[in-house]
C-alpha cells in the first residue's frame, strides 16, 4: 500500500519538511503510517516536491525512471514557470530537452501510455511538445512516446493535456541498472562536516560501477548528519568494497565519515560499509581516498616503490598518480603524494615508497602510472613501479649474468626475453631493458650483462626460457651461459648453453629453454627494513654518505651505504630503507656513521630502528591436527603464516660531527631491550718504530677485533701529538666502541698516500679501561708499497708482554716472536695468472680480498656511489716486474 503526496511550489516558502503522514480508516478501524522524513522543497535534499511513500516504510523505495521531454523548434512554444507538480525544475525552452528523474513505488515498465499536461498558468503558458522518453534502469527498456501537438487553450484542439502512446518501432533494451538506496552518515565529531562534493564506486564480483558524483540541493555531509541518495547500478553481484573519495579544493575539504549503507531497493538487500576515518590531507594518514570493504574480502596495504631513472634530468615536479588492477578491481587513480621515505618525491635516482590502503585486489597484475603535466619541470624518466602486499611474501631479486659467446659474430642488436619455471609458479616472459653494469651495448662478444629481476617467490628454479625478439641489423645471437644469483634462497644456478639463437644458424632457433647444470650454495641473504630518524636542531642534517653494519649472534653484515634519493638526511626528517644482507641473527649491536664528505657534513643523529623480517623457514608454524569436536574432525595439519618480526630500537640522540661533542663521525649503538652489554673505550697507543724514515704522512685506519665481534675500520685522526706517526714516536687514540670482549687481532693499513706514505710500525698497544687490560701487538715491518712484501695492511695478533718487554736487537727474539705471531695465524700463497693477451699487464696496484665462513681478509669500507654492498679497498701488492 502507498500514497503519492507532494505540492505545487506556490507561495513565497513553498519548502516543506515532512515527517509522516496518519490515515485512519474509520470503517474497517485501521490505521496506517507512513514515515517520511525529508524534504520537499526545489532547493533542498533531492529537490523534490513530490514522493511516494510506502506503508510503514522509513526508507526510500522508489524506482527511478529517467524521463525526457523535448520541446518542439516552433516559434512560440516554449512553457514559462509551469511548476507542474510531476516534472519539477523544468525549463521547456524551444528545441530544449528536459531530463527528470521521477520515482515512484511500483514497477510500471513497459509502460502502455504517459499522460502529460500544464496547469495553463502565467503568461505564454502555450507549449509545443515534440515527444516524451521514458528509460526504466530496472528493466532497461527505453520507451519513445510522440507527440508533435500543441498543448494550448488557444491553440489547435484547445487541449492542455495528452494521452500519449508509445511507438514501438523505436523501443531500445539499454544496459539493466537496479535502483539502490545509499546512506551516507558523517561522524558527529568536531570539524567532520566538508564543503567538498564527494564521489563513490561501487565494486561487486561481477564488475564496478561508474564514478558517481554524490551532491544534491541542500547542504550535504555536514557533522553528524545523514544523507540520503538515490543511486541506480548495474548487476555487479554481490558488493564487496566502495571507493569513497572528495577533491581537496578548499580549506574545509576534510571530512570524518562514520560508514556508508546500501540497500537494493526491490530485494531489500543491504549492505554496511564502516569507515570511521578522516578523509583529509592534514589528518590521520593524510589521505582523501578510502576504500571501504562489507564482508568478506579485507583491507589490505600495498607498498609501491616508484623508482626515477638516472638519466639527466629525470626527476619531475608533477603530480604522479597510480592505479593498480588485480583479479578482483583495482584501486582507482591515487595521487602519490605522502612518501613514506622522501620530502622531495620523484628526483633523479630516487625510489620513492608509498602506501595505498585498499580491499584486497587478489594478485595484482599491471599498474596504470603517469602525471598531469604541472609544474616548471614535469617530463619524468620512470625507471620501474614495485608493488607488495603488507603481509605477504617479499618479492624476491634475481642477479642475472648474461654471457656472450666469444665466437666470431656473438653479438646481438635484438632484445632478449627471459622466463622462469619454478617448483611452486613461473614469472612472466620479461625484457632484459636495462643492465645493472650500465654498458653502453648488451650482448657484446665475449661480454657479461648483469640484470636485476624482482619477481614473486616461485621456488627452486626447474629450468628456464630465453631467446630474442630476432629484429636488429645483427639479431642472431651466440648465448654462452646464464648464471641466475638468488640472494634470500641462498643459491645460484648455473645454466650452460654455448649456442646459437638465430635463424640462419643451427637449429634456427631463437629461442631455447635450459635446465640447470649445477645449484651451488651461495651466502643466504635477509630483508631489513632500516628506518633513520635525523634530529630536529640546528643544522642537523648532512650531505655526506651515511654507511650501517649490524652485528649479531650469527655474525654481522657487510658495511651497507644508506642511501635512496639525493637529499637524505634532512633536519627533523624519518627515513626508511630495505636492504638485503646475511642474516645476523639475534641482533646485540650496530655501528653507524659517515664519510665526513661535503658541505656541512656534521649530522644529528636522533634513532635508528631495525625490523629483521621474517625468512620463509620462520613464518611456517604446524597448526596440530586435533579432534575436539565433530566440526573440527575434519580438519588438516597444514602450514600457517604467522606474523614475526624481530624490531631493535637505537636511540643515539647525538651528534656525529669534527666539531660537536666527541667528535666522532662514528657511533656504536645497542638495542634499549637488549642484553646488558656495555660500552668501552680502548686507549689506542700506537709505536712508530727507530729506523730511518719510519714515519708516514699518510692515513692511517685500525680495526681491533675481539670475541663479540670488532670495532669496524677507525681513522686514528686525533694523537696527543700533532705531528702524528713520527719516527720513534708513541701516538695516543681512543676508540669507543661495545665492548669486544676477549682482544683477538688488530688489522691496520694506510691509504699510501702523501709525499712520505712509508711507514716502519714497532708496535700497538691497546688498553681495554673497562677491565684494565692491555694488550700487545708487535708489528716491527714495513707497511709501504717499496719495501718488505710490499704491503701496506697488516694484521697483528696478541702476544705475551714478555716477548715485548725482551730486546729487539737480539735475532732470536724475533724469530721466537714471528713464530708466536704466525700460530695464531693462517698464511695463504695466493697465485695471480696474466693473461697472455697484448697489454694484458698493468702497472697498477692490485688487491685482493679471501671471503671466508668467519670473516675476510679486506681492509677498508668505503661508500659506493650506488645503492649497494660496500667493496673492500685493498690488501696492497706491487707489481715489480715488467
Amino acid at each position: 500500500m502507498k500514497i503519492t503526496i507532494g505540492h505545487n511550489n506556490k507561495g513565497g516558502s513553498a519548502g516543506w519538511f515532512l515527517s509522516k503522514v496518519i490515515i485512519e480508516d474509520i470503517g474497517n478501524k485501521c490505521i496506517y503510517n507512513f514515515p517520511c522524513g525529508r524534504w520537499f522543497a526545489l532547493d533542498e535534499d533531492d529537490g523534490k516536491i513530490q514522493r511516494d511513500i510506502l506503508v510503514g516504510g522509513t526508507e526510500a523505495t522508489g524506482i527511478v525512471y529517467n524521463v525526457a521531454v523535448v520541446t518542439g523548434d516552433i516559434r512560440g512554444a516554449g512553457l514559462k514557470n509551469s511548476g507542474k507538480v510531476f516534472l519539477e525544475g523544468g525549463e521547456f525552452e524551444r528545441a530544449r530537452t528536459d531530463l527528470f528523474n521521477v520515482e515512484i513505488a511500483a514497477l510500471l515498465s513497459p509502460l502502455s501510455r504517459v499522460s502529460i499536461g500544464h496547469d495553463n498558468a502565467g503568461v505564454g503558458c502555450g507549449w509545443y511538445c515534440e515527444k516524451v522518453v521514458v528509460y526504466c534502469p530496472f528493466t532497461g527498456i527505453e520507451q519513445t512516446f510522440p507527440c508533435g501537438k500543441w498543448l494550448d487553450e488557444d491553440d489547435g484542439d484547445g487541449l492542455v493535456e495528452r494521452e500519449l502512446y508509445e511507438m514501438v518501432s523505436l523501443r531500445k533494451k539499454r544496459l539493466k541498472k537496479n535502483p539502490w538506496s545509499l546512506w551516507i552518515w558523517t561522524s558527529d565529531i568536531k570539524g567532520a562536516g566538508t564543503d567538498a562534493p564527494i564521489f563513490l564506486q561501487v565494486y561487486g564480483d561481477k564488475g564496478k560501477s561508474d564514478e558517481m558524483k554524490l551532491d544534491n540541493n541542500s547542504d550535504n555531509f555536514e557533522a553528524g548528519q545523514t544523507d540520503k541518495f538515490m543511486i541506480e547500478l548495474p548487476d555487479l553481484g554481490n558488493l564487496y568494497k566502495i571507493r569513497i573519495w572528495h577533491e581537496k579544493r578548499s580549506p574545509f575539504a576534510g571530512w570524518h565519515l562514520h560508514k556508508v549503507t546500501l540497500l537494493k531497493t526491490l530485494t531489500k538487500e543491504k549492505y554496511t560499509f564502516n569507515c570511521d576515518r578522516w578523509l583529509d590531507s592534514n589528518e590521520d594518514d593524510n589521505e582523501i581516498v578510502r576504500e571501504l570493504t562489507a564482508e568478506g574480502p579485507q583491507v589490505a596495504e600495498y607498498r609501491v616503490v616508484v623508482h626515477t631513472g638516472m638519466v639527466s634530468g629525470s626527476g619531475t615536479d608533477a603530480n604522479v598518480f597510480t592505479c593498480l588492477y588485480g583479479d578482483q578491481g583495482d584501486t582507482g587513480d591515487r595521487v602519490l603524494q605522502n612518501s613514506v621515505n622522501a620530502i622531495n618525491k620523484f628526483e633523479k635516482g630516487n625510489a620513492d615508497e608509498f602506501i595505498i590502503e585498499a580491499v584486497d585486489l587478489k594478485q595484482v597484475r599491471r599498474v596504470r602510472i603517469g602525471h598531469d603535466g604541472k609544474g616548471g619541470s614535469s617530463g619524468w624518466y620512470l625507471g620501474k613501479v614495485i608493488v607488495r602486499e603488507d603481509g605477504q611474501p617479499e618479492r624476491r631479486q634475481a642477479t642475472l649474468f648474461i654471457k656472450t659467446g666469444d665466437v666470431p659474430g656473438a653479438s646481438s642488436d635484438s632484445k632478449v626475453l627471459i622466463k622462469l619455471y619454478g617448483e611452486k609458479a613461473d614469472t612472466k616472459k620479461e625484457t632484459l631493458l636495462v643492465s645493472d653494469n650500465d654498458l653502453e651495448d648488451y650482448f657484446e662478444r665475449g661480454r657479461i650483462d648483469i640484470f636485476t629481476l624482482d619477481t614473486m617467490d616461485i621456488g627452486e628454479i626447474k629450468r628456464i626460457s630465453i631467446g630474442h625478439d630476432n629484429v636488429g641489423l645483427r639479431a642472431g645471437w651466440h648465448l654462452g651461459s646464464v648464471e641466475i644469483s638468488i640472494p634470500v634462497h641462498g643459491k645460484q644456478y648455473n645454466f650452460p648453453c654455448n649456442r646459437w639463437l638465430d635463424k640462419t644458424e643451427a637449429d634456427g632457433k631463437v629461442e631455447i629453454e635450459v635446465y640447470p647444470s649445477e645449484i651451488v650454495p651461495i651466502e643466504k641473504l635477509i630483508n631489513y627494513e632500516v628506518c633513520v630518524v635525523t634530529g630536529d636542531v640546528r643544522n642537523a642534517g648532512t650531505n655526506a654518505n651515511v654507511f650501517m653494519q649490524i652485528y649479531g649472534e650469527l655474525g654481522k653484515t657487510e658495511v651497507l651505504i644508506l642511501r635512496n634519493r639525493s637529499n637524505n638526511y634532512e633536519r627533523g626528517a624519518t627515513e626508511t630503507f630495505k636492504v638485503e644482507a646475511a642474516d645476523v641473527g639475534k641482533v646485540y649491536k650496530i655501528r653507524i656513521g659517515h664519510d665526513g664528505s661535503g658541505i656541512g657534513d656534521g649530522w644529528f643523529l636522533e634513532t635508528v630502528t631495525v625490523k629483521k623480517m621474517p625468512t620463509r623457514e620462520e613464518k611456517k608454524k604446524k597448526k596440530k591436527k586435533k579432534k575436539k569436536s565433530p566440526e573440527e574432525a575434519e580438519e588438516e595439519e597444514e602450514p600457517q603464516e604467522i606474523d614475526i618480526m624481530e624490531v631493535y630500537q637505537f636511540e643515539a640522540h647525538r651528534w656525529l660531527a669534527r666539531d660537536e661533542e666527541d667528535k666522532e663521525l662514528v657511533v656504536e649503538l645497542i638495542p634499549e631491550d637488549g642484553e646488558e652489554i656495555e660500552a668501552n673505550l680502548y686507549e689506542v697507543n700506537v709505536i712508530t718504530g727507530g729506523v730511518w724514515g719510519a714515519g708516514t704522512d699518510a692515513n692511517v685506519y685500525l680495526s681491533i677485533y675481539g670475541e663479540r665481534g670488532d670495532t669496524g675500520e677507525r681513522h686514528l685522526k686525533r694523537s696527543d701529538h700533532l705531528n702524528k706517526f713520527e719516527k720513534n714516536q708513541v701516538d695516543v687514540f681512543t676508540v669507543p666502541a661495545i665492548d669486544l670482549g676477549e682482544l683477538k687481532k688488530v688489522r691496520i693499513r694506510h691509504d699510501n698516500t702523501g709525499s712520505n706514505p712509508a711507514w716502519f710500525l714497532e708496535r700497538i698497544e691497546v688498553i681495554d679501561t673497562n677491565e684494565d687490560i692491555t694488550y700487545y701487538f708487535p708489528c716491527q715491518r714495513w707497511l709501504a708499497v717499496e719495501e718488505d712484501d710490499g704491503q701496506v695492511a697488516r694484521e697483528l695478533v696478541p702476544v705475551d708482554e714478555a716477548f715485548v718487554l725482551k730486546d729487539t736487537d737480539d735475532s732470536g727474539s724475533l724469530a721466537t716472536l714471528g713464530l708466536e705471531q704466525k700460530a695464531q695465524s693462517t698464511t695463504f700463497t695466493v697465485t695471480v695468472k696474466t693473461g697472455d693477451k697484448k697489454r694484458g699487464g698493468t702497472d697498477a696496484n692490485v688487491f685482493i680480498v679471501l671471503y671466508g665462513t668467519k670473516d675476510d681478509t679486506g681492509g677498508s669500507k668505503k661508500p659506493s656511489p650506488r645503492w649497494e654492498k660496500i667493496l673492500p679497498s685493498p690488501l696492497m701488492a706491487t707489481n715489480r716486474g715488467p
